[in-house]
């Protein structure tokens, strides 16, 4: 059976510039969406539907194309993050792919109303990894956080008690949690260890590596370590003394040695069966854990 092609209005050709390679630059590209038409809501069902029941891609191509211009309305509230527009644009693209695909048309609501969660989802998740280089926010609470304290605060200082629980209770999160947060916010990143050093000390870098302590810091814990290490050492220089040459040399090389070498390697050189290899083995292992106990 033959399925009937709905016919869509003439203005609905996807201009020149689409079949075309890359544009130059990021205003070419907001000038040539912003004259693609918008789609009536009958031409967008008839579209929505030979996707959905028919899987025809240029369907799909055509949906994408009609609402750029959406996705470059809603990434331009995102800009005071600091981040290249182009990208905002691009992932706000992929999530427009993203919407399109799961589009019913059966719902009853248009597809921009459907596409915005997912176009704001794709440009959250980019600003998140890349505003800062360590994550900021990882928890529901904190994305929701992230993106809503900056429109909560009114002015540039610190959010009083009272201003904090009135935030907490709009947000559903915790007083606890929107101090965390704006206390990320304001921080800054900064590098573990200094950059090259100047000439003025006073202007050299003071990086966390100058007075974070390390786990070996102290003193005592040290020597202790190194002291049991030579100790180690010796008992275990002793023990292998009392063995005779040949249990010396198998324990040497079956568990001192870089390379190590196999019951069968051993067995070949002496000219014994590598169950004998193993017996003389355990034998001498035996006797080593007695002399260090």
């Amino acid at each position: 059976m033959t399925t009937a092609v709905t016919p869509l209005s003439p203005a609905l050709t996807v201009p020149s510039f689409a079949l075309r390679g890359p544009l130059g630059s990021l205003d070419a590209y907001i000038d040539a969406v912003s004259r693609v038409p918008i789609l009536s809501r009958e031409d967008e069902t008839a579209l929505a539907r030979r996707l959905k029941d028919d899987g025809d891609l240029d369907a799909a191509r055509q949906l994408v194309f009609a609402h750029l211009r959406f996705v470059v309305h809603i990434a331009r509230g995102y800009t005071g993050y600091g981040l290249p527009m182009g990208d905002l644009v691009q992932e706000g693209n992929v999530g427009l792919m993203k919407a399109v695909k799961r589009y019913d048309p059966n719902i009853g609501v248009r597809l921009v109303s459907f596409a915005v969660h997912w176009i704001r989802a794709e440009i959250h998740e980019y600003v998140l990894r890349n505003w800062r280089l360590v994550k900021v926010a990882t928890t529901k609470a904190q994305r929701k956080l992230f993106f809503n304290l900056r429109k909560a605060k009114k002015n540039l200082t610190w959010l009083s008690a009272e201003e904090t629980r009135q935030v907490a209770a709009d947000l559903g999160v915790t007083p606890a949690e929107v101090t965390e947060m704006e206390r990320r916010l304001s921080a800054r990143d900064v590098t573990f260890d200094p950059g090259p050093e100047s000439d003025d000390e006073d202007g050299a870098p003071f990086a966390p590596s100058a007075y974070l302590p390390a786990p070996d810091a102290d003193p005592a814990l040290k020597v202790e370590a190194d002291e049991w290490e030579a100790a180690a050492t010796e008992r275990l220089t002793r023990a292998l003394a009392g063995l005779d040459s040949r249990s010396q040399a198998i324990v040497r090389r079956r568990w001192l040695g870089d390379d190590k070498a196999t019951l069968h390697d051993l067995a070949d050189e002496y000219g014994v069966s590598a169950e004998r290899i193993r017996q003389i083995e355990a034998q001498a292992l035996k006797k080593l854990k007695a002399a260090l106990a």
